[in-house]
């Protein structure tokens, strides 16, 4: 918001541009440019960041974060989109040293030179601090209008924010999904159970309680009624779902190959996380395929589960 309403200034028309994929949404981006009247356009980035997520040339950060080959190929993308937009340059918000590992000015410039656009790339709340760019030497835009921002205090920003006007910004924090550690957790175990997985099983990691309960199998508990509507949604008659019947509990979904012994396992967990008191047996109804069966049941201790748990 503030790199735009920077270059604005200067009598530039901006395009704001929003990569989505099922890790990051583009609800907050579109709140932000709406507030200060800058075009967006959303672009579908899933299937290479897939790729990118897999295996980064340049690893992971704290979890399962690839952010400089992440940042690298939203870059290329916009690059590529420049001739088309009718465009001359890309303009970041990043800020030299606000992320230690991914915003150090090696990081920085390994991400400008893998994107294939690295002249292009303009920041300008740390351009001062930065090589000038095509952009500033061309003379499109006045370097002596940019900043020098620089560490990880945003104390600068909030107060640029204020002389904008901005008054309200989302958090720094807590937009990616890859740099949550359970939710990374949740997609190693999945990278290493299926080598090319749906994107439902993607979206399914987001909900619930998950557990492995074999190498290929995995069940997942809903935790609420909006997590059992969720489940719900993303079956396939394929699965095995699994709902407590004379109790209130969880709606539950099997995902691979499943044994008698995993049924059975599976079968006790959807009832262990039901309203029925510890060891009374209730009515599981189990639906495949369109076909239902019913199995009797008994709550147990659920503390033995935590080994399956993801």
């Amino acid at each position: 918001m503030l790199s735009v309403k920077l270059i604005v200034a200067q009598g530039i028309e901006v395009l704001g541009l929003f990569f989505e994929t099922p890790f990051f949404s583009s609800e907050k981006a579109r709140t932000s440019a709406a507030s200060i009247n800058l075009p967006l356009k959303i672009i579908d980035l899933t299937e290479p960041h897939l790729e990118v997520v897999k295996n980064p040339k340049h690893g992971y950060g704290e979890n399962m974060n690839p952010c400089i080959d992440c940042h690298a190929l939203m870059l290329r993308k916009a690059g590529d989109m420049l001739q088309e937009e009718g465009a001359s340059f890309i303009v970041t918000g990043e800020v030299l040293g606000q992320r230690p590992m991914s915003q150090n000015k090696k990081a920085l410039f390994i991400v400008a030179a893998q994107s294939g656009y690295g002249n292009l790339i303009l920041r300008p709340l740390s351009a001062k601090r930065l090589p000038m760019t095509l952009p500033e030497e061309k003379g499109w835009v006045r370097r002596e209008q940019l900043l020098d921002i620089f560490g990880r205090s945003r104390k600068p920003q909030m107060e640029l924010a204020r002389t904008f006007g901005i008054t309200k910004y989302p958090s720094p924090a807590g937009g990616c999904l890859l740099t949550d550690q359970v939710f990374s957790k949740r997609l190693k175990d999945l990278f290493s159970s299926r080598s090319g997985p749906a994107l439902r099983e993607i979206e399914l990691l987001k909900v619930g309680r998950h557990f492995r309960i074999g190498p290929h199998t995995k069940l997942v508990v809903g935790r609420n009624k909006q997590e059992n509507e969720t489940l719900l949604f993303l079956s396939e008659d394929k699965d095995l779902m699994l709902t407590t019947v004379t109790v209130p509990g969880p709606t539950a979904l099997v995902l691979g190959a499943l044994s008698p012994e995993l049924e059975d396992l599976a079968t006790v967990i959807t009832a262990s996380y039901s309203d029925a008191k510890e060891g009374e047996s209730t009515q599981v109804k189990l639906l495949e395929r369109g076909e239902e069966r019913y199995r009797m049941a008994r709550r147990t201790d659920k503390r033995p589960f935590r080994v399956y748990m993801i």
